[in-house]
């Protein structure tokens, strides 16, 4: 394995312990072969969001330059990847009192009491952010207590941000070929033992509303103890929900720009392109801020 580069994972859900085959985590193997960081460092009761990502990512970005190798930010969110790529808002931070305060209130009165709130406050946010999701609704709320503004009011930056060099490269496959692998892979997540992982999971406390419990493959098998499901629905589930979730992700890079298209398939391509690029650089300044 190329000792020149080090995986920060980009993953949202990878950084989650104890959920390894429902995020097809890369194998023990391939960890000690190639550094990874950002994974499984979190328990699924903990929130993980952008802000999370973007600041340990950038502290790794640096670190890893500065001993001479080159990070790969890797993984399949395409929205913490692009956070990282423009930045973030000037939103202001959250926590603290109003966090509290609107955990207290989601304790004692229920998710339901949040989302009246804030279609109270701000109903353009009410109606753009999901029902079901908990931590955008709270964050939204926080802002308003702490700003007096949407948080659809800043703007998101829409240039790529200058103190990195970037390459990006996207890998595609045909959308035919790229189903079949998913609903292979979601077979093989089954035969590696998925069910026994989440029953373990549950066992230790795992609830369904942690945010790690929201991933796919995870949260059908909730739906599952409630009754609605068979483990045959579970998977045909699993498998609807991943490809819906891919085609989304797809639309999400596609709308990055400068980045660099090749089939996924095609690994003496993607070689030589990086190739390529690691030689460009070392004929520059040095390594410096890049990934």
């Amino acid at each position: 394995m190329d000792s020149r580069f080090e995986i920060v994972n980009a993953d949202s859900m990878q950084a989650y312990q104890g959920m390894d085959i429902g995020t097809a985590k890369p194998s023990d193997r391939m960890l000690e072969r190639l550094p990874h960081h950002l994974v499984s460092f979190l328990p699924p009761s903990v929130q993980y969001n952008a802000g999370d990502f973007v600041k340990r990512a950038e502290k790794l970005l640096n670190e890893i330059a500065s001993r001479g190798r080159y990070p790969v930010v890797c993984g399949g969110t395409a929205f913490y990847i692009r956070c990282l790529l423009f930045g973030l808002p000037e939103s202001p931070e959250g926590g603290g009192e109003t966090r509290s305060r609107l955990r207290g209130l989601e304790k004692e009165k229920g998710s339901a009491a949040l989302r009246e709130e804030l279609a109270r406050r701000d109903p353009e946010a009410a109606v753009r952010i999901a029902p079901n999701d908990r931590y955008r609704t709270g964050r939204a709320l926080e802002i308003l207590e702490s700003s007096g503004r949407s948080v659809f009011s800043y703007q998101w930056p829409r240039m790529l941000r200058r103190d990195y060099r970037f390459m990006i490269l996207g890998l595609e496959r045909p959308r035919e070929e790229l189903y079949r692998r998913i609903d292979a892979r979601v077979d093989v997540m089954f035969a590696a033992g998925l069910a026994e992982e989440v029953r373990g999971l549950m066992e230790n406390g795992c609830l369904a509303d942690d945010p790690g419990m929201k991933a796919i493959g995870y949260r059908e098998f909730f739906e599952m103890r409630r009754g609605c499901l068979t483990f045959a629905d579970v998977k045909e589930r699993i498998m609807r929900d991943s490809r819906r979730y891919a085609k989304r992700q797809m639309t999400s890079f596609r709308a990055i720009p400068e980045v660099q298209w090749v089939n996924a398939s095609d690994l003496d391509g993607i070689s030589a392109r990086i190739e390529t690029y690691v030689q460009s650089r070392a004929l520059d300044h040095g390594h410096g801020n890049q990934a």
